[in-house]
């Protein structure tokens, strides 16, 4: 059935199974079980009826239960008036045990589903519902209004406190989501504004040696021949070297930052971790150690440094690897609170992608594992 869910039926179920077993009670209990029980002050009235009819009518108020996802006010309305059918049917009979709890049902479920106006609407028939029940209760008769109203407030109560929770619990999951979208706003930005800069880099590099190149070769002219052939044939070993640069920093440029100082390379790393606030973080190395393409021991040295700076004061653990087609760096710590592991993520992926590398990632309680793969050819 559209709407109704599981729990639906089972409290549906349980309901009206309790309802239509109260209703065989009255009808297979004799006039002289309840006149012993009425002297005996167990019960405010005697029976009116014994009737089989009143099964059906008692059992078809609780049925409307299942439909309360689609609306409490009508379903707490139908109960309600299939109630006050029974009351003028059949009078006195006992109604309480099964149909108090189905007024609190209501109430909480009213209270839970809607906004202020209509909760309180929804709480007002349950508690003419309540009253419907105990008006002509044989059991309770209508003196026990004075402990079912109390009861009923709270429960309806306990259904606002819940309602507000819930959307407590909307807003903060709706905020998480707007924070997650920031981070990676944040990230994509932090990567643009490292493209930008190498751009802007890059084109004073580019600028700087084009002058150098052109001082020499304007200084070859007054030179002799055989001096002016030694000048060209440096400033034609320092074009290629330019030409390398470039084709290493252009590469770059879709990658991350790139420092036009002696560039850091694996080596470097034991001073990065010594910068890192915990004494106790340590490298280890292994495998063949030895020089590597200057781009991917730059990546390996970047990629290391993102993390770190990431992850909170406690030990950092670098692991690198030396393979015969691959650098492996593995990095674990501790990630603190505002820690930006996204960024530094982003950061790293965009270095291991330079290289056509992979990066695995596992975060969990609050515990970090990087194992990034940067392949070396040749």
């Amino acid at each position: 059935m559209a709407g109704v869910k599981g729990r639906d039926w089972l409290l549906a179920g349980v309901l009206t199974a309790l309802g239509a077993l109260l209703a065989v009670m009255n009808v297979v209990s004799s006039d002289a079980e309840t006149a012993r029980e009425v002297a005996a002050g167990a019960m405010a009235h005697a029976t009116d009826t014994h009737s089989w009819w009143q099964v059906p009518v008692f059992a078809a108020a609780f049925v409307p239960v299942l439909w309360w996802r689609r609306s409490v006010l009508v379903a707490v309305s139908v109960s309600l008036g299939v109630m006050v059918l029974h009351d003028l049917l059949f009078g006195w009979v006992t109604r309480c045990g099964a149909a108090l709890p189905l007024a609190f049902v209501f109430a909480f479920l009213g209270a839970l589903s809607y906004a202020r106006t209509k909760a309180l609407v929804s709480g007002l028939l349950a508690v003419f519902l309540t009253v419907a029940v105990l008006v002509v209760d044989a059991s309770a008769g209508p003196g026990a209004l004075v402990l079912a109203l109390p009861v009923l407030l709270i429960v309806f109560g306990v259904g606002r406190a819940a309602r507000h929770r819930s959307a407590l619990n909307r807003q903060l999951k709706a905020r998480d989501e707007e924070l997650r979208q920031l981070r990676d706003d944040r990230a994509a930005l932090i990567v643009a504004d490292d493209r930008a800069r190498l751009s802007r880099q890059l084109d004073g590099l580019l600028q700087e040696r084009l002058d150098e190149l052109t001082i020499a070769a304007e200084a070859a002219l007054d030179l002799p021949p055989e001096g002016r052939r030694a000048e060209f044939r440096s400033i034609e070993e320092g074009g290629r070297r330019t030409m390398d640069d470039m084709r290493e920093i252009v590469g770059l440029l879709r990658g991350g930052e790139v420092a036009l100082a002696p560039a850091p390379t694996v080596a470097h790393l034991d001073a990065l971790l010594a910068r890192h606030r915990s004494p106790q973080s340590r490298l280890s190395v292994t495998g063949d150690p030895r020089s590597l393409p200057a781009a991917v021991e730059l990546s390996a040295y970047r990629i290391v440094e993102y993390l770190v700076t990431a992850l909170d004061e406690r030990p950092v653990q670098v692991a690198v690897r030396f393979a015969d087609d691959a650098l492996e760096i593995r990095v674990q710590g501790s990630v603190g609170r505002g820690a930006d592991m996204r960024a530094a993520v982003a950061r790293v992926r965009e270095r291991a992608k330079l290289h056509a590398g992979s990066v695995d990632v596992k975060l969990a309680r609050g515990a970090a594992r990087v194992v990034a793969q940067l392949p070396v050819l040749g």
